[in-house]
C-alpha cells in the first residue's frame, strides 16, 4: 500500500531532525512507480524529496546510490557542470528505510526533445562524469571493469540470453558477431555513471541542470552511458557524440558508437533476462515482443554494416512506439544475412 505524502512528511522529520514541513505533494518516482516519495517544502523555502523502497531491488538501488553520492565529494562535484543528488538525512521505516534528498530542478529529457542547445549540453555532461578521476571510485570500493571485461559481460548476456529459449537467431548472430570484433574493444574505461538514461537527466530549455540515479556508479565501458542517446533523431545522436568527443579532447575511442549500438540494442535482452529472474511472465513477454520488433525493423531498413554505422535508423515515431518507457536500443550494429530468419533459437543451436 502506497505511503501518503502527509505520512512521508512526518516521517522526513525523524530523518532530518528539526526539519519544518509547511506542504507537501506526491512525487511518483522510478521507472515502475518503485519508490513512495513526496516533495516537501520547508520553512526556509527549500524543496526536499523523500523516498521509501516499494521493492528489494528498489532497496538495493538506493543503497548503492547512497554510497555512490557519498563518494562524490564536494571536489568531484565541482568538475560537473550540473547538480547532484545530496542525502540529508534517513530513517528505518517498514523494514527499509527513508531517504531526504534536495529537491533537484529539471524535467526528466523526452528523447524528442534532444536537439540544439539540450543537445550540447547532454553531450558536455557525459563527457564530464568520463573525464573525472578514477581514483574516488576506487578508493569507495566501487566496481571497475577492463575492456576485456566488458567484452565478456556483452557475451555473457547474449549467452544467458541464448539459455531463455526466446531470443531470436537473427539477433544472436548479428549481436555474435559484433562483440567478437576485437578492434570494438580497444578502450581505455573511465568513470561512468553506469545506468544512465534519457530519464536520469534533469533539464530546463536550454541545458542539462542535474543528473540522478546512481546506483552503478563504476569504472567501465564509456559506451554504456551512451546508449540512450541512440533513440534520438540521428541528427540530434551525431550533435550528442560530437560535443561529448568535443569534451573529451584528450580520448581517442573510435568505435564508442558502435559499441554504444551494441549495448542499446542489449537493453532488450537484459530486460528479457530480468523478467526470467523474477519469473514475471508479463516482461518476458514484452521483451520478447520487442526483440521480434526489432528483427523486423532491422531487415525493413536494411541497416549499413558495422564499421559504417554510427547513428539509429528509427524515426521519432518508431522509437515512441518500440521504447517508450523501456530500455533504450536502436537499429544499426553489424549487417543480418537476409537468410536468417527470426525464428527462435533455443539452447541447443549453439555451437
Amino acid at each position: 500500500m502506497a505511503r501518503t505524502p502527509f505520512t512521508l512528511a512526518a516521517l522526513s522529520t525523524a530523518a532530518v531532525p528539526g526539519l519544518e514541513v509547511v506542504a507537501t505533494r506526491e512525487h511518483t518516482t522510478g521507472e515502475h512507480g518503485d519508490y513512495d516519495a513526496a516533495i516537501m517544502q520547508v520553512a526556509d523555502g527549500r524543496e526536499l524529496i523523500i523516498r521509501v523502497p516499494r521493492t528489494q531491488a528498489a532497496e538495493t538501488e538506493q543503497a548503492a546510490d547512497l554510497i555512490a553520492l557519498g563518494a562524490m565529494t564536494g571536489g568531484i562535484r565541482s568538475r560537473l557542470p550540473f547538480e547532484l543528488p545530496t542525502a540529508l538525512g534517513q530513517a528505518p521505516f517498514d523494514g527499509s528505510r527513508a531517504v531526504v534528498y534536495d529537491f533537484l530542478p529539471g524535467r526528466p529529457l523526452e528523447l524528442d526533445r534532444v536537439h540544439g542547445e539540450i543537445a550540447v549540453s547532454a553531450g558536455q555532461a557525459v563527457a564530464a562524469i568520463h573525464s573525472l578521476p578514477t581514483g574516488f571510485v576506487l578508493d569507495a570500493g566501487l566496481p571497475q571493469q577492463s575492456a576485456d571485461d566488458a567484452q565478456r559481460a556483452v557475451l555473457s548476456v547474449i549467452d544467458r540470453a541464448q539459455a531463455t529459449g526466446s531470443l531470436p537467431a537473427a539477433l544472436r548472430a548479428r549481436w555474435n558477431q559484433a562483440a567478437a570484433d576485437e578492434s570494438l574493444w580497444q578502450f581505455v574505461p573511465t568513470v561512468i555513471n553506469g545506468a544512465l538514461s534519457a530519464d536520469s537527466l534533469l533539464v530546463d530549455e536550454a541545458a542539462v541542470r542535474a543528473v540522478i540515479g546512481w546506483s552503478a556508479l563504476s569504472i567501465g565501458d564509456p559506451a554504456r552511458d551512451l546508449a540512450w542517446v541512440m533513440g534520438a533523431q540521428p541528427e540530434a545522436a551525431e550533435a550528442v557524440f560530437s560535443w561529448y568527443e568535443m569534451g573529451r579532447q584528450a580520448s581517442t575511442d573510435p568505435r564508442l558508437q558502435h559499441r554504444a549500438l551494441l549495448h542499446a540494442e542489449l537493453d532488450l535482452a537484459r530486460w528479457l533476462l530480468h523478467g526470467h529472474e523474477l519469473h514475471d511472465q508479463a516482461i518476458i513477454a514484452d521483451a520478447e515482443a520487442m526483440l521480434d520488433t526489432l528483427v523486423e525493423r532491422v531487415h525493413q531498413n536494411g541497416v549499413d554494416p558495422l564499421e559504417q554505422a554510427t547513428v539509429p535508423v528509427l524515426d521519432a515515431a518508431q522509437v515512441e512506439e518500440l521504447l517508450s518507457e523501456r530500455p533504450v536500443h536502436s537499429d544499426g550494429l553489424a549487417p543480418i544475412d537476409e537468410n536468417v530468419d527470426s525464428q527462435r533459437s533455443s539452447s541447443s543451436d549453439d555451437e
